[in-house]
């Protein structure tokens, strides 16, 4: 309890932006230009090495890119899902299987081709919305008829940046791939947030709401915290989880594109984008200013833990950021001056690189917490 009387002295320059605020601003963030692709430098690329991320694969993004046709994919309500089925000549075709087979074995058991022989590549789909145009192969084992997907995309610094931060600051493990110009991820499952909020959200229990509820003040505070961006509720799954007494849901971010490149802070701020309007309505139902206020700080102590224990390698991660051009300076103008109305923190002011304010905000939380539990002890 003293923990959380420490935080709230803190209160006014801290909490960045109530749910309430969201009432009286409720037009919808436009996202006015396409982000570019950043090239990946050699000092990310060497971090990449030191950390097991880079890894030399035998197919590149270029090569999916030479197939011959493709058909539309529908779901199961004959509802086009803006994926299509792609297919190469018989000369490629089979090459290319090899390779994503390896390319699999690569990233979930070390490279180990002796079980090539066990799978195989039902399907490469190609998706032409949003900027990473990515490629979703699905690899079955056909010992036992189990699937699973991974992505082959462009690499980007930034989505790689984003990646990397989800990796030690979320409650997930992120496990992807990088080499030379090619990014490969694996697939975070879940149900869509926009199907669950359209399809399965009214059946759950007023329970169950309340615990979704909570769930997203906490994924708010967390894109929020670390400048995660555009996170509209087809870029976030929900995933379910079967406690013995109940199903608890958590939300996890699916799309690292936007990660600290605009300029709107409002942009880094889930609750802000009209696609999570019924989100933030279950909020304000649920809970009163002093719950959300609550889990807040509960977000940003869990947040400020696993940078202490992650400390050397976030603090070489940043170091990267701050040497990197992922931003025009317009944006990080803009972000930096709005972030310091909230905060009043003048280090932000100073941010002369995004990758400087990413580290000004994890530092800004870090060190609210360090100074508030040194008092308890």
């Amino acid at each position: 309890m003293r923990l959380l009387v420490g935080f709230k002295v803190r209160r006014s320059t801290f909490i960045f932006v109530t749910f309430e605020y969201y009432k009286l601003n409720m037009q919808d963030l436009k996202i006015s230009k396409k982000k570019p692709s950043f090239p990946v430098t050699k000092m990310l690329k060497a971090y990449l090495i030191e950390y097991n991320r880079n890894t030399r694969i035998s197919v590149s993004y270029d090569d999916l890119l030479r197939f011959q046709g493709s058909v539309t994919v529908y779901d199961k309500n004959d509802e086009d899902t803006l994926w299509i089925r792609v297919y190469y000549n018989e000369f490629e075709r089979e090459e290319i299987d090899l390779n994503l087979k390896r390319v699999y074995t690569n990233l979930h058991s070390d490279g180990n081709d002796k079980i090539i022989q066990f799978l195989n590549v039902d399907a490469v789909d190609y998706c032409t919305f949003g900027n990473s145009k990515p490629f979703r192969i699905k690899i079955r084992n056909i010992l036992n008829d189990n699937f699973t997907y991974f992505y082959v995309k462009k690499a980007d610094a930034s989505r790689i940046y984003g990646l990397d931060l989800e990796h030690m600051l979320s409650p997930y493990n992120l496990n992807f791939m990088v080499y030379e110009d090619t990014l490969i991820e694996e697939h975070i499952a879940g149900i869509p947030g926009d199907e669950f909020i359209k399809n399965r959200l009214p059946d759950c229990s007023e329970s169950e709401k309340a615990q979704i509820a909570k769930e997203f003040v906490k994924f708010n505070e967390r894109c929020m915290i670390r400048l995660l961006g555009d996170m509209r509720s087809y870029n976030y799954v929900f995933v379910p989880i079967h406690d013995f007494d109940q199903v608890v849901y958590k939300i996890r971010a699916i799309d690292f594109d936007q990660q600290c490149y605009e300029g709107k802070f409002k942009v880094y701020l889930p609750q802000f984008f009209k696609e999570n309007t019924i989100m933030v309505k279950l909020v304000s139902e649920k809970f009163q200013d002093a719950s959300v206020d609550q889990y807040k700080v509960e977000e940003r102590s869990i947040v400020a833990r696993r940078m202490i224990s992650f400390n050397d390698r976030i603090k070489e991660l940043l170091e990267c950021m701050i040497a990197d051009s992922i931003a025009p300076k317009k944006n990080i103008d803009l972000l930096k001056s709005q972030i310091y109305d909230y905060t009043k923190d003048v280090k932000f002011k100073k941010c002369n690189k995004m990758g400087e304010v990413v580290k000004t905000s994890l530092e800004f939380v870090k060190r609210n917490y360090e100074d508030v539990t040194t008092k308890n002890l």
